[in-house]
């Protein structure tokens, strides 16, 4: 099978990891794969260098109509079966691309419960019928999209997340390594976070209940792994509470589970999410997780993460100390039952049998059921 997955980036984030180890799977399989983005550099890329990655060069809306012509010229070339894209930007010109070029199969997936406002998501349902299937990534996500009328609970269904966890799995001689590097002493718990520097990630939430914790004599350190616009922000934020001695940005790694390795506590700060795939994979290193009750999140982490209520800093900070103030038993008991959690409910293999499902169907789904998929 052809398969094109377009995204509307490759930059640091859950749906981005998701379509390449999505593709890297496919090719496992026999499939061939390209994956075409439209926004920035690809930052994450799958680790099979056969897969051919396609910029559609977009900087500004401005390049819309142009990236449009890419790839419908990309899809004239490939000729693929299956047209799977992710993201808004990526969904609506897959689905425009529809009108003047011939596509077998259209699946489109969204990854929150929030791509936008009320224009967003007309724009989504003026071009519904350009899609054969929508799915999005959590039951919660999956629901506020037909309550917003963006799709008919006819048209969609859920596809969770999954991560490979051979590669998200706790590794003691990289927690040594980078414990060392982070000069983390015996007193320091280190927390990790880890995403985009972007107003979704609400990171001056996690900063506030940083500050709220160190005033309560809490010895802690604060890695955040990721890059975005709100950088300068955070960094004037961190100075501003006297946190610069405490936090530390540390910019995209390429060693994500060997960084979660290495912590004592990840942390999920977020005003919204559609899935929270970085608390499957903290979860699957094994590491006991603090995260807001947003989007799908309450779905990963079941009852074995605490929940708290997103933009509360002291909510946040409550919970982060009163985790953190558990034993070492019970903190080593927490991450040996969210990685089985990860290992029963969101395997990568599962996901991409789902997928094949909805590529291989060969019918319209109008009786398509919105159940868990």
């Amino acid at each position: 099978m052809k398969i094109l997955l377009v995204i509307t980036g490759l930059g640091m984030g859950g749906a981005e990891n998701l379509v390449v180890n999505l593709a890297d799977k496919y090719v496992e399989q026999g499939h061939e794969v390209v994956i075409a983005y439209a926004f920035g550099d690809a930052v994450v890329t799958p680790k099979n260098k056969n897969i051919k990655l396609v910029s559609l060069g977009v900087s500004s809306y401005n390049d819309f109509f142009s990236a449009y012509f890419k790839l419908r010229t990309l899809v004239k070339k490939f000729q693929p079966d299956v047209i799977h894209s992710h993201m808004i930007h990526a969904n609506l010109l897959a689905r425009l691309v529809r009108l003047t070029t011939k596509i077998p199969r259209l699946v489109c997936t969204a990854h929150s419960t929030n791509e936008g406002g009320p224009i967003r998501m007309f724009a989504y349902k003026m071009t519904d019928k350009l899609a054969d299937i929508m799915t999005n990534v959590s039951e919660e996500a999956t629901n506020k999209f037909i309550e917003l009328g963006a799709v008919t609970d006819k048209k969609i269904t859920t596809v969770l997340n999954g991560i490979d966890t051979n590669i998200f799995i706790f590794d003691i001689e990289k927690r040594i390594k980078y414990r060392k590097q982070f000069k983390i002493d015996d007193n320091d718990k280190l927390i990790v976070a880890v995403g985009s520097l972007n107003l979704p990630k609400d990171y001056p939430n996690l900063l506030n209940a940083i500050s709220i914790i160190v005033a309560n004599k809490l010895n802690v350190k604060i890695k955040i792994i990721g890059d975005g616009p709100l950088k300068d922000d955070l960094l004037q934020l961190v100075e501003e509470l006297n946190l610069t001695e405490i936090v530390e940005f540390v910019g995209i790694s390429r060693d994500v589970p060997g960084m979660m390795s290495a912590s004592d506590l990840f942390v999920l700060s977020s005003s919204f999410e559609g899935f929270g795939l970085v608390v499957a994979e903290a979860m699957s290193c094994e590491r006991p997780v603090v995260v807001t009750d947003c989007g799908g999140v309450k779905e990963v982490v079941g009852d074995i993460g605490k929940l708290v209520v997103p933009e509360n800093s002291d909510d946040l900070a409550k919970g982060i100390i009163e985790v953190l103030g558990k034993s070492e038993q019970e903190l080593q008991q927490l991450g040996t039952q969210g990685r089985q959690r990860i290992l029963d409910e969101y395997s990568l293999d599962y996901v991409v049998e789902k997928y094949m499902d909805l590529y291989s169907s060969s019918k319209d789904n109008e009786n398509t059921p919105s159940n868990h998929c």
